[in-house]
């Protein structure tokens, strides 16, 4: 009692067939499976660079920057 038999679930897609028909089902699986795409591909557009190949990243001179170390002198101690 109080689960779903396989009479409630053919009940259930009749009732469905019914108000909606055959086609607006359809269209509306078409536009599920358009969303989807466009969600792969905006993931993949916004994929940080650091995981893009290789030849995807711009190594261009004026994007490159060097970091000079500094020598690190402890706090003086005074007593």
């Amino acid at each position: 009692m109080g689960g779903l038999s396989i009479w409630h679930l053919l009940i259930l897609g009749v009732v469905v067939m019914v108000l909606f028909g055959k086609g607006r089902i359809s269209d509306l699986m078409e536009d599920v499976g358009k969303g989807i795409k466009s969600f792969k591909k905006g993931i993949a557009d916004d994929e940080p660079a650091s995981l893009k190949p290789v030849s995807q990243i711009d190594a261009s001179p004026s994007h490159v920057t060097q970091q000079v170390a500094q020598p690190v002198t402890p706090p003086s101690e005074t007593h």
